[in-house]
């Protein structure tokens, strides 16, 4: 981070931590001068069929959002401190524009958001979504409900054909029909530049729309972004 000049952004989950164990993390980034985090609960083990905290740790990520916002004000689990040193964490969330597989609707999804909105975050970053007119419709249903933080769409450029069925299956995410029969269509050998070109096309019309920036989810694969950042 210091090298380059760009901010780094630690995910920081609930799950697998005690309450103690993310202070002593959060302790340790504020002095490394990081102050820019992401707040999520986590996903549950892959023996677990659902998620499950440690005895001492946070079982939602409002939760989570809670013990950084009162370490900003100085408020720390051992309560004999007092007037303790307030850390300059900017806390961000997720968003789920197809709603989070869990929630039992998409509105209380957003309400569920709106919490962790009030419990102190500041800004969100969506779920991989292929359809700008889901993003769209995620955030006049923020703006209906309250939510006036910045939020950031998260992007994916496909680059395989068995992703039209891998992707929905391990993000609950749908593929518009019009991209389904475009890589039906289409050769594997030419899905990359397809998937690239989708992605740029997202992109562009996500900045008219005047969105704050964009989150590529580059899944360990740089030079695909790259070539969708250039274009964009």
């Amino acid at each position: 981070m210091h090298h380059y000049g760009v901010d780094a952004i630690p995910h920081l989950i609930c799950g697998g931590f005690s309450k103690e164990e993310t202070e002593n993390a959060l302790i340790d980034l504020q002095f490394l001068g990081i102050h820019n985090v992401l707040a999520l609960r986590g996903d549950a083990r892959k023996f677990e069929d659902k998620f499950i905290p440690e005895s001492d740790g946070h079982k939602y990520a409002v939760e989570l959002v809670q013990q950084i916002n009162e370490m900003n004000h100085g408020k720390y689990l051992d309560t004999s401190i007092e007037r303790g040193a307030k850390t300059d964490f900017c806390i961000g969330v997720a968003g789920y524009p197809e709603k989070h597989f869990e929630s039992p609707n998409f509105k209380q999804d957003i309400e569920h958001l709106k919490e962790k909105i009030e419990a102190g975050a500041s800004y969100i970053v969506t779920q991989m979504f292929f359809d700008n007119k889901k993003f769209f419709s995620f955030k006049k249903a923020c703006e209906d409900a309250g939510i006036t933080v910045p939020i950031i769409p998260g992007i994916k450029p496909l680059t395989k054909k068995y992703q039209l069925n891998s992707i929905p299956r391990k993000f609950f995410v749908d593929f518009p029909e019009e991209l389904v029969k475009e890589v039906v269509n289409t050769h594997e050998d030419a899905i990359v530049d397809l998937g690239i070109e989708w992605c740029i096309s997202q992109c562009k019309e996500l900045k008219e729309a005047g969105v704050p920036c964009i989150h590529f989810y580059t899944m360990s694969d740089s030079k695909i972004i790259y070539k969708v950042a250039e274009k964009v």
